[in-house]
Formats: C-alpha cells, sequence, structure tokens
C-alpha cells in the first residue's frame, strides 16, 4: 500500500548512493488478548484484553495508518488449543488464542476512520462454503473502497474440526486439496459471474443489471458445487488480494499457484532465507514471475529513544513470560503435546497433520542448533516463532535492513509484545528513522489495496485466477461468435 518517496530516491541517486529497499510494515493480530505473547496480557502497559471494545480497534486503525502500514492482518483460529496435556485448560488459564471473537466483524468500523489501511482477514477453506463467504468478501471490498485482503488458511485443529460436526480434521495434504477446489469456486464467483458492464442502473429503461451479462458459474469440484451466480456485483478488486503461509512442500505448490503475499516464520536470516527462496522456485514453477509476489516475514521490534530504554522493556516484558502457556500454543501449532515431554528434551521433527512449518521452524530450518523445549518455549513467549529485535532507532533500523538484504523479504508482519504500545513505538521511533534512510515510504500511494501494492487492481494475468478469467472470457467470445458451441469451462 505504501511506496518509496520518489524523492529520497532521486536523493540517493544524486549523491552515488544506492536506493535503500523500501521496507512494508503490517500489524499482526488477532481479536483476542495476548496472541503471540503468552503471558504479556498481564503487564500494565497492555491493552489487548480490550480487543471486547470497538474503540481498541479504531484507536489501533488510526494508529496504523498514521505509521503508514500497508494494513492490519488479522489472525483468527476456529477451534481452542486442547493438544498440551490433552485439555484447553492451558490455554484458557493463559488465554491462549482464546476467547477470541470474529476479525471479519471489525473491518467495517476501522475503515470508517481510516482512508488507506488495508485489512487482511483469516477465514479456513476446510470450514467455510464458497458462495456464502465471497459474498462476505465482496461485501467487505466494497465498504472498504477496495482495501481488503484475505489470509487463506486450511487450519490445524483437530478441536476446530470437532466443532463443525466432523471427527478430526482431514489430512494435511488433502486439506490443500480441497483448498483448490475452494479456490477454483470463488475464482469464477468474484472474476466471472458478472461481466464488467453488467449493472447498468438504468432508471429510463428499468434494469438495474442485465441478465445476459450475469453468469451461472457451474462448479462442480470435489468437494463444492455452486451452479449459480454470484449474489455480489463486482467489488473494486473483485477478488480480494491473496496472503498464504505454509511452506510445507504441498503449501508451497498452493502458494506458487495462489498467493499474492506470503507469510514466512522462521527464527533466523539462513532459515528465513531458504523459505525466500523455495516460495519464489514455486512461483516461478508456476507460471509466474518469481518478484511476483510481496513476501513479510514475522517479527516482533521491542523499542524506545535509546538502546539501554529498549533493553530495559525487554527485560521488563520477559518477566510477563508464561511456559506453559507458550507450550499450549507450540503443542497446538504442531499438533505436538509438549506437556507431556520434559523441558529439557530436544525438539526433534516430527511430520504430523497439524502445522508442519511450526516444529520444522525449530528443527530442521536452522541444522546448527538443537532446541531443547525449554528453549523453544522461552522463544516464542515474545513475538512467537519470529525473531525479537531490540534496540533504540538505528540499531533496530539496522536490524531491519540486514534482515530484508540478507533474506530478500519485502517487509515485516510486526507481532507485539504489549499491545498497542509495541506498534506505537515503532511508529514514533522507527518509522522515521527508515523514512530518514530513504527505506520507508512518506506517504500512501492511492487506488485500492492490490493497486498498492503491485500496481494493477486485478488479478495479474500469469494468476491461476486470472488465467481462470481470462480462459472464461475467451469462451464467451468464442461462443458468441459461434452459438453452436458451448463455453465448456464455466462447468469445469
Amino acid at each position: 500500500m505504501s511506496r518509496p518517496d520518489p524523492a529520497q530516491a532521486a536523493s540517493a541517486v544524486s549523491t552515488g548512493q544506492p536506493a535503500a529497499k523500501p521496507i512494508r510494515f503490517n500489524a499482526f493480530a488477532m481479536a483476542c488478548a495476548g496472541h503471540q505473547s503468552p503471558g504479556l496480557w498481564r503487564h500494565p502497559a497492555d491493552r489487548s484484553h480490550e480487543y471486547v471494545k470497538l474503540d481498541y480497534w479504531l484507536d489501533l486503525a488510526r494508529l496504523l495508518e498514521r505509521g503508514l502500514f500497508d494494513g492490519l492482518f488479522l489472525a483468527d483460529v476456529t477451534g481452542v488449543y486442547d493438544v498440551h496435556n490433552g485439555s484447553p485448560a492451558a490455554a484458557l488459564r493463559g488465554g491462549v488464542q482464546v476467547p477470541l471473537d470474529d476479525p471479519m466483524l471489525l473491518v467495517p468500523a476501522m475503515a470508517t476512520v481510516t482512508k488507506h489501511l488495508g485489512f487482511g482477514v483469516t477465514a479456513s477453506t476446510s470450514y467455510e462454503q464458497p458462495a456464502l463467504f465471497a459474498r462476505r468478501m465482496t461485501t467487505l471490498d466494497h465498504i472498504t473502497e477496495g482495501r481488503v485482503g484475505w489470509n487463506i488458511v486450511t487450519s490445524y485443529l483437530d478441536s476446530a474440526a470437532r466443532n463443525v460436526g466432523q471427527q478430526k480434521q482431514t489430512s494435511h495434504d488433502e486439506r490443500y486439496d480441497q483448498a483448490d477446489d475452494f479456490l477454483a469456486a470463488v475464482y469464477k464467483l468474484w472474476e466471472t459471474s458478472w461481466d464488467d458492464d453488467a449493472v447498468r442502473h438504468d432508471r429510463a429503461a428499468g434494469v438495474y443489471a442485465d441478465p445476459d451479462k450475469v453468469h451461472a458459474v457451474a462448479h462442480d469440484g470435489r468437494w463444492f458445487r455452486v451452479p449459480g451466480i454470484h449474489l455480489s456485483e463486482p467489488s473494486v478488486q473483485r477478488t480480494p488480494v491473496l496472503f498464504q503461509a505454509g511452506t510445507s512442500p504441498r503449501g508451497l505448490s498452493f502458494a506458487g499457484n495462489h498467493a499474492e503475499c506470503v507469510f514466512l516464520i522462521a527464527p533466523t536470516q539462513a532459515a528465513l532465507a531458504r523459505q525466500v527462496a523455495d516460495v519464489r522456485a514455486a512461483v516461478a514453477r508456476a507460471g509466474r514471475r518469481p518478484d511476483s509476489v510481496r513476501i513479510y516475514a514475522l517479527a516482533t521490534v521491542i523499542t524506545g529513544a535509546t538502546d539501554a530504554e529498549a533493553d530495559a522493556k525487554h527485560a521488563d516484558y520477559r518477566g510477563y513470560a508464561d511456559i506453559d502457556a507458550s507450550l499450549a500454543l507450540l503443542s497446538g501449532w504442531t499438533g505436538v503435546d509438549f506437556g507431556r515431554v520434559p523441558l529439557d528434551a530436544t525438539i526433534e521433527y516430527l511430520d504430523t497433520d497439524a502445522g508442519r512449518t511450526a516444529l520444522a521452524s525449530f528443527s530442521k530450518a536452522d541444522p546448527s542448533r538443537v532446541w531443547t523445549v525449554r528453549e523453544a518455549a522461552e522463544f516464542i513467549a515474545i513475538g512467537g516463532r519470529g525473531p525479537v529485535i531490540v534496540g533504540g532507532p538505528r540499531k533496530v533500523a539496522d536490524q531491519l535492513q540486514d534482515w530484508v538484504a540478507s533474506t530478500g523479504i519485502d517487509g515485516f508482519n510486526l507481532a507485539y509484545a504489549v499491545a498497542p504500545g509495541s506498534w506505537a513505538d515503532v511508529v514514533e521511533h522507527v518509522v522515521p528513522e527508515l523514512q530518514r534512510r530513504g527505506a520507508y515510504a512518506t506517504s500512501y500511494a492511492d487506488g485500492p489495496l492490490r493497486q498498492r501494492l503491485f500496481g494493477h487492481a486485478r488479478l495479474a494475468p500469469d494468476h491461476a485466477g486470472g488465467r481462470l478469467r481470462d480462459a472464461v472470457r475467451a469462451a464467451r467470445r468464442a461462443a458468441a461468435l459461434h452459438p453452436e458451441s458451448e463455453p465448456e469451462l464455466e462447468s469445469q
């Protein structure tokens, strides 16, 4: 959404220095208390327990727009973390992403107090229905004037599956197969059901929409059937900006076809650089330009006016860490009950049907280190599985730029230690320092979210959804020239 300042780039050229790569920020949040920092909800400066109050979200949206963040990335789960000791008790005691509210319902209110901030909402292809979900996302895109993205997840908690009447979740790779079918259905709804000029709003003729330009999608897949039309007229972007986070082999294949923005999590630069290379290779294998995706990495920034002030905050925050709650979070991510594993035991990689990436980020992504259960729990106690960057404005800016240069990412999904204070500190201290270096936007670009991120408002022609859209349009043109033939792609 944000763009580098042309004056800053010109200044860099005039002095013979290479222009700094612009760094992008999203805020990583959830409609709950604590989110990625188990135990920090107890800190007196933390307001995350106010997630049930509308003013909390309005204040946060205003803050992030003031800081020129690309967007607010809202995570979600549809189950409870009950793997730890076979019970949700630790999650409930520690506020581990429970209780929580629905992130989609927060967006309209935040949109009313902002003009540019994007909103990435999480929804699972395992538990939604394409036609109803497509209408909700189109509605959000309408009322935000094109500022909505969708974080596509397949879910990883058995408790979520049970809550919708299933005995357990389907296997990891099969969930991605189901997601492919879901995406095919919603692409048809968003991109092919309504022609661009279908809505006439012609009072004199008494025609609101031209029936000849509204098409049934006739989707008949293995998991989903959608015979009819999209109920909503096209929004600014039609398809929301598509986010995805999986880095398992099947997840990478899915990202190569569908993701426009990829969210990566790794504890070290070496591990993150490998993930970035894997993502871009998957995009290339799907017939897309490797640089056609924006990659954001998880990080937590603890900062202040000076290094000493930041160090003091970090030490203070660590005193509120809740190891048992951290283990509840890690157990849910991985499907491994760490409540039954000694704290000093080493973590070994296990291929589970929950979250393969979560466990591999410790045990495989950094082969030079052997993690104990205790070390992993302490590591994720502030900010989750990404790095914690501590220091005054210059030190933090140096580290952020080093992570970008060393890994090839485009920016960061910034988690928090305390909310909204962690983001407020970034806006006050780090953003001005990055702007001074020519490495951060000084204004928002115009247009909807996809336009600001990629320079075009609609899905690119080499994207899976763009290819489907263009193929259907070509088939319709051919059918119009030869009425005796049927546009076969509509029923695929």
